[in-house]
């Protein structure tokens, strides 16, 4: 799976510390933590018809995490959103719109870790582009990386942070093998999220999902379980092998920039009949209609209807 390019993206502007720049013009300073070590936490939205949804459970994993990592000074919720509605309304932006939302310690006086070394506040990049959910609904291709997710006696995963570097690595397995994605396992073996997303598996009519000891808290994950208790669907979160999903009816996979996919193919495996099962369906056209009627309004309609 390829992202593919959207020429309505050619032009966008996006947002550095109280500054909207083109695409092409170089906001982040070589001294910021976010280059020399990746040290910045971030978040991924998605825009329905000018509303966002989950804005607030997004705000506060940002915010959780910039605590987490001792950030000195972290903007207010108000503060962001402001931003966030600004760059959209700079680009005509209304639907169909995914933004990634970064939030750095902010650049050092000299190179190095130290966070004393960081004087002038953090730095907040919102980057919103034209882009559809991204995976191919139609059924992805798994394979296990020898990557693993580590726990957090490593690197605690609640930490939504910008050293995705274990990501790329399981990422470039699964290009190298010709799969859309990489099934990562924690440090005991056991099932732990894809590259980029988490994981359902179907079984007997139950949804059976990781828990989240090694990635991170999913606010998609998390509402496809609210949505399940709604809607009366039994649901477990508990530690799963891989040889559950092989074996398991659907797999599918949810995510803020792909929202729900389903997996046909782990390691060879075909999962269930090959195809996209039946509850995969449900909880995606569910989980879609929620989604989009739930959100926080940030931009109106232009007039004369949606830029194209």
């Amino acid at each position: 799976m390829l992202q593919t390019y959207d020429e309505r993206n050619a032009g966008l502007r996006y947002w550095v510390n109280g500054r909207l720049l083109h695409r092409d013009e170089p906001g982040i300073s070589p001294f910021d933590s976010v280059v020399q070590g990746g040290d910045g936490v971030w978040e991924g939205l998605r825009l329905y018809r000018g509303a966002v949804f989950g804005l607030g459970a997004h705000l506060a994993r940002l915010r959780r995490s910039a605590t987490a990592l001792g950030f000195a000074e972290i903007p207010s919720d108000e503060e962001i959103v402001e931003v966030v509605t600004a760059t959209l309304e700079a680009n005509s932006m209304y639907d169909g719109v995914h933004v990634r939302l970064t939030l750095t310690r902010g650049p050092k006086v000299t190179s190095g870790m130290d966070p004393r070394l960081n004087r002038a506040g953090p730095t907040l990049i919102v980057l919103a582009e034209h882009k559809p959910p991204v995976y191919d609904t139609g059924g992805l291709t798994l394979i296990t990386a020898s990557v693993r997710r580590p726990g957090p006696d490593v690197l605690d995963p609640k930490i939504h942070h910008n050293n995705l570097l274990n990501s790329i690595l399981a990422k470039i397995e699964a290009n190298a093998a010709g799969a859309d994605d990489a099934l990562m396992l924690d440090q005991r073996g056991f099932v732990a999220e894809t590259n980029a997303t988490h994981l359902f598996a179907v079984t007997d009519g139950t949804l059976v999902t990781p828990t989240t000891a090694a990635c991170p808290e999913g606010i998609t994950r998390q509402t496809v379980l609210e949505l399940a208790a709604a809607d009366g669907i039994p649901a477990v979160v508990r530690d799963m092998s891989l040889t559950e999903m092989y074996t398991a009816d659907e797999v599918f996979c949810t995510g803020t920039m792909g929202e729900i996919a389903a997996v046909t193919t782990i390691d060879g495996r075909t999962i269930g009949n090959g195809q996209v099962g039946p509850m995969t369906q449900r909880v995606a056209k569910r989980y879609h209609e929620h989604a989009a009627s739930n959100g926080v309004r940030l931009v109106d309609e232009p007039i004369g209807g949606e830029p194209v």
